[in-house]
């Protein structure tokens, strides 16, 4: 049996592997979003809304698992960048939709080449990065049941 004590180990903590794993897989990413002149946040958004566009920004945010205060600079930053454009949805004014614009939908082909990019640096296995992307799921579903 494992003493109290070794419990508070740091390097046995999943929040502290989790939170390393976290920068440095975004600080990969950093140079290679940078020709696109895209920061991590906004290349999510991006991946959200090449899946589907256009949409609400609360399903955005929904989907993101972000706070739409967090959301709204994020979009407006792309917006100035020609990505997207946000309007009053035309049934219902409260609701502020987000649709890639040309530029927004060009980008998605050149993007291409970002995730064999990030797996080439990682020098992982797809095997093994599909194990892992489903073990962090279970965990943000456990995460979240309790």
């Amino acid at each position: 049996m494992t003493d109290a004590a070794d419990l508070l180990r740091l390097e046995d903590q999943v929040c502290f592997a989790l939170a390393i794993a976290s920068r440095s897989v975004i600080s990969i990413y950093r140079p290679i979003l940078e020709p696109y002149g895209l920061t991590h946040p906004q290349y999510l958004v991006m991946l959200a809304l090449w899946g589907r566009s256009p949409r609400s920004v609360k399903d955005l945010a929904v989907e993101l698992r972000l706070e739409p205060a967090t959301l709204s600079p994020l979009l407006k930053r792309l917006e100035v960048a020609g990505l997207v454009t946000r309007e009053r949805n035309e049934h219902d004014e409260r609701v502020l939709d987000v649709s890639l614009t040309d530029a927004g939908r060009l980008l998605r082909e050149e993007a291409r080449t970002i995730p064999p990019r990030i797996i080439d640096r990682l020098g992982m296995s797809m095997d093994e990065l599909d194990v892992l992307r489903r073990s962090l799921w279970r965990v943000i579903e456990a995460s979240h049941t309790h």
